[in-house]
């Protein structure tokens, strides 16, 4: 299990989520790229079908690059079961990267339960399901909760739900569930005013297409970052396009895995190489 209240850099989880399109080599690539890229984290989505999809959408018809179904049978196309996650686990650990996923319903908590996962996301979307919200507090594994679409108020039941439950804080997440977010609604501010108001871990979930708002949120305070990763842009699914590319996987970390010496402690002092410059200049 991770201890996120004392993290000394910045923790970074890519977010798979479905971008794999339930094909084992896409996984092992994307591990691959979470590793080479020296992040923490190589997160899924654990779902339910028949549970998490609505009645009037499981009959809608989609075209698929594996031909024209429905949407349930789409969702059942791309979802991982034991063999895949039995996988996930044993390639991970000879990385060794950490995995996990959120988790959609109470189905795919007992499916997680069943592995020593560092933590459980609960995906924006569901922090006002209560009972979701309640079981996985009590499963006593760490919760990260993202707190997107959501009022002030659903943020703070989730959070209180789950520190009665579990005896212990969630990681919230700032993020916005639009993909991608347009810049002037990422209100960033949120994430110093989160630190006061629920004195806990903070983290960042970006849906940007670019880098600098996810650099800017490390800066005002956010401790763990999740990003969608994808191996290209091209490939099909509604998140590739708000994902990040390996490249940008790189480019971020390196940008932002410094920030924390960078701020300092904010008391003025003669720092350690000032005080030969001092010697020397000082009259």
């Amino acid at each position: 299990m991770v201890d996120f209240n004392k993290l000394e850099k910045p923790y970074f989880i890519g977010e798979i989520g479905i971008n794999h399109n339930g094909d084992l080599g896409i996984v092992k690539k994307l591990i691959d790229a979470v590793n080479a890229c020296n992040w923490d984290c190589a997160k899924f989505q654990k779902r339910n079908p028949d549970v998490c999809v609505p009645e009037h959408q499981k009959s809608v018809m989609r075209e698929t690059p594996w031909g024209r179904m429905s949407y349930l049978d789409y969702k059942y196309r791309v979802e991982l079961g034991s063999h895949e996650y039995y996988f996930i686990k044993k390639y991970s650990a000879e990385k060794p990267v950490d995995w996990t996923a959120s988790v959609w319903d109470l189905d795919s908590l007992e499916f997680l339960m069943k592995y020593s996962v560092p933590f459980i996301k609960i995906p924006s979307a569901l922090i006002t399901d209560k009972e979701l919200v309640t079981e996985c507090a009590k499963s006593g594994t760490q919760i990260i909760m993202s707190s997107g679409m959501s009022t002030l108020q659903e943020v703070d039941d989730a959070f209180n739900t789950i520190t009665k439950h579990s005896g212990k804080k969630p990681v919230v997440m700032h993020t916005n569930s639009s993909y991608p977010t347009p810049r002037k609604e990422l209100n960033l501010a949120l994430i110093p005013f989160y630190k006061e108001r629920y004195e806990c871990t903070i983290g960042y979930s970006g849906h940007e297409p670019d880098l600098e708002p996810t650099v800017i949120a490390v800066s005002l305070g956010a401790e763990v970052v999740e990003r969608h990763i994808t191996l290209s842009h091209d490939l099909w699914g509604t998140d590739q396009k708000s994902s990040l590319e390996v490249i940008g996987m790189d480019k971020l970390r390196k940008r932002c895995i410094d920030i924390k010496d960078m701020l300092g402690s904010g008391i003025k002092e003669v720092t350690e190489s000032e005080l030969p410059i001092r010697k020397k200049l000082r009259k």
